[in-house]
């Protein structure tokens, strides 16, 4: 009787073709995203005047980059030191922690506009335009992430360890 080892297999894994049920919910979502991004260029060419599209254009541009060079360099070293650190760590312990820092740099960055419209001063017409504090409130914000990120995990973290699958602290 022939025998296949196990190493032979795991060496040279044979990639099976996505079935009918993935390619109709990939097709799906590509359709879906390419309709919302016609939408969305729709409603902007409808709503937003030419002369205020260079400041859209660059403020998607600047979001982008700090998207590519601050928050996804953040989140994969900021996993990698957390794996590195504590190899007892749980996967889910680390997937909310990161969860936490994209949900805090996702706020951040809808949040930076009205900071910085506020520092270039309201208009006296229309006092609520900006009423807020909003660098106090996003500060704010990241304590209650960071304390709901911490508690998250660590009520996780408990979990495992009572379940034997890691070893306490």
């Amino acid at each position: 009787m022939n025998q296949v080892s196990t190493a032979s297999v795991a060496l040279t894994p044979e990639r099976a073709a996505p079935g009918r049920g993935m390619r109709v919910a990939r097709a799906t979502l590509v359709l879906l995203g390419a309709a919302g991004l016609a939408w969305g260029a729709w409603v902007m060419v409808d709503t937003v005047r030419i002369a205020r599209l260079p400041g859209v254009a660059l403020w998607v541009g600047a979001a982008i980059l700090v998207h590519d060079a601050v928050i996804a360099p953040l989140v994969f070293f900021g996993g990698v030191l957390l794996r590195r650190a504590g190899r007892r760590l749980a996967g889910t312990v680390v997937a909310v922690l990161q969860g936490a820092i994209v949900l805090g740099s996702i706020m951040t960055l809808i949040v930076v506009p009205e900071i910085v419209a506020q520092t270039q001063g309201r208009a006296p017409e229309n006092p609520t335009v900006l009423p807020l504090d909003y660098g106090t409130n996003l500060a704010v914000f990241w304590v209650v992430i960071a304390v709901l990120g911490t508690a998250a995990s660590a009520a996780l973290y408990a979990r495992a360890s009572r379940a034997g699958r890691r070893r306490p602290l």
